[in-house]
């Protein structure tokens, strides 16, 4: 192999194999999200911070808080770093097919032995230097000007076709970890509204408890009610004061995690400016989703510029056994004691034919297409995988649509028997027990309802994710 041909081995061809392996690590699905995330486990739970906390209140939108995490998010700009190192890898493969040119220079002075170089003082005075000293010195100034040039060569040809597929392989990764800021973040932000409406759902239940303790106490005082309903009404009370501490404490613990996906310093204060958004879905069907996945799936058309960026690498290897062509020389001005200069070039072309190399050419090209093999067999499962989640987000979202239909529903029932309960123990007919457990029933169907539709939502935007459109359409699948 020539030393070309070493060259492009070393700085391209393996580090082209090595970028293509690393993009296939990327982020190709959303990790179940575990209850405490720490951007240790994955980046895409941390963030840059962009600016300090300030005493403003910071009113924060879902679009504006997935804005800051397309901007700060610590997944995304991990993708985008990858990407531009890919970049710059294709920009070394360009290299060699262009010219290499430098100039060198440089002055001096050299002392020599002739003894040491075989002018033994015999041989010196046979050319009449008899008892001249055998140390000369003399001041050396040159300059010179190399040329080399790669004019054929299939590994070279090959290695920057797979650094080509490897950036393309890098940009739609970076674009499949966009959608995934997309979904932890509008995830991390509906999460948040829902545990915002359980605090207003605690509060709201903890002013009518309030209100039930002062008329249980006052009708025991007038002597209508026995003591046993103002206890009741009191831990009734005490018991929603819990439930609202814990409902306070979940809320500012999603508000924190939200601010870390985000780049907003923890300690700034904000407000959700959105309510939990509802609507009806379009229908769509399997089919018609999984053909706008298999072209809208950043992931997928990651792994497929993947499998073409190995098959040049395989071709790569195959192509060591055939001939290499290069060109190379320089010219250089050359002074000698400060007396006149004369010029010297070379010019050199280099045909290099490898002629017994097999085992290490078959080794080769047999472990990169294991490489593509592998790559293929992905493909291939990840485009089951696509359907498989298509299908499984829109039973999920048809699934969580009736569940918020029946919350509606139960939580429309619960308020009409808490109302007629109310009347019922303001008429004196009931105790305060039955509006105990009617108030016990409304807190519990309006939880549902808070978390239905939380479900509903995430499952509408899994289904845009699982199509490949999240980015460009979650207003719409939201209802926004």
């Amino acid at each position: 192999m020539s030393r070309v041909e070493k060259t492009v081995a070393r700085r391209l061809f393996f580090p082209a194999l090595f970028a293509v392996l690393a993009v296939a690590a990327g982020p190709a699905r959303i990790p179940a999200q575990s209850p405490n995330p720490t951007s240790a486990a994955n980046a895409f739970f941390g963030s840059v911070t962009a600016r300090p906390a300030t005493d403003e209140l910071l009113t924060l939108s879902l679009d504006e808080a997935i804005r800051l995490g397309l901007q700060n998010n610590l997944g995304l700009k991990e993708a985008e770093y990858s990407e531009k190192s890919r970049h710059g890898q294709k920009n070394e493969a360009l290299q060699n097919f262009l010219p290499s040119i430098t100039l060198t220079g440089g002055t001096g002075v050299h002392q020599h032995n002739l003894i040491t170089n075989g002018f033994s003082p015999g041989v010196m005075r046979e050319f009449g230097y008899a008892g001249a000293s055998p140390i000369t010195r003399y001041e050396l100034t040159e300059g010179q000007v190399h040329f080399s040039q790669m004019l054929f060569s299939v590994p070279v040809i090959a290695s920057w076709q797979a650094a080509g597929a490897t950036e393309r392989a890098a940009y739609f990764a970076r674009m499949s970890a966009r959608d995934e800021v997309v979904q932890q973040v509008a995830s991390a932000y509906l999460h948040a509204v829902a545990a915002s409406s359980e605090v207003d759902n605690a509060r709201a239940l903890e002013a009518e408890d309030q209100l039930l303790l002062s008329h249980a106490h006052e009708a025991h005082e007038a002597g209508v009610a026995a003591n046993l309903d103002e206890l009741r009404a009191r831990v009734q009370l005490q018991a929603q004061q819990q439930a609202l501490i814990a409902a306070q404490n979940a809320f500012a613990k999603d508000l924190i995690l939200l601010k870390r996906e985000i780049g907003v310093d923890s300690g700034q204060k904000i407000a959700l400016a959105d309510p939990p958004p509802y609507s009806d879905l379009a229908l769509q069907t399997p089919a018609e989703l999984c053909a706008v996945a298999y072209r809208s799936r950043q992931d997928y058309r990651s792994l497929q510029n993947q499998a073409v960026a190995l098959r040049a690498v395989h071709s790569a290897y195959r192509g060591q056994r055939l001939p290499s062509l290069s060109f190379g020389g320089y010219y250089g001005v050359s002074q000698v004691g400060g007396i006149g200069s004369h010029g010297n070039m070379a010019a050199m072309g280099t045909l290099s034919l490898p002629l017994f190399r097999e085992a290490r050419l078959r080794g080769d090209a047999d472990t990169a297409q294991a490489n593509l093999n592998a790559v293929t067999a992905q493909l291939a499962d990840l485009r089951g995988e696509i359907d498989f989640q298509v299908r499984t987000a829109l039973l999920d979202a048809e699934a969580t649509a009736k569940l918020v239909e029946v919350a509606h529903s139960n939580v429309a029932l619960a308020t009409r028997a808490l109302d007629d309960e109310t009347s019922r123990v303001s008429a004196g007919v009931d105790d305060n027990l039955p509006l105990v457990t009617a108030q016990a029933t409304l807190a519990s169907a309006e939880s549902n309802l808070v978390e239905s539709l939380y479900q509903y939502n995430l499952s509408k935007l899994a289904l845009a994710r699982a199509a490949g459109v999240l980015e460009a359409q979650y207003r719409a699948y939201l209802g926004k």
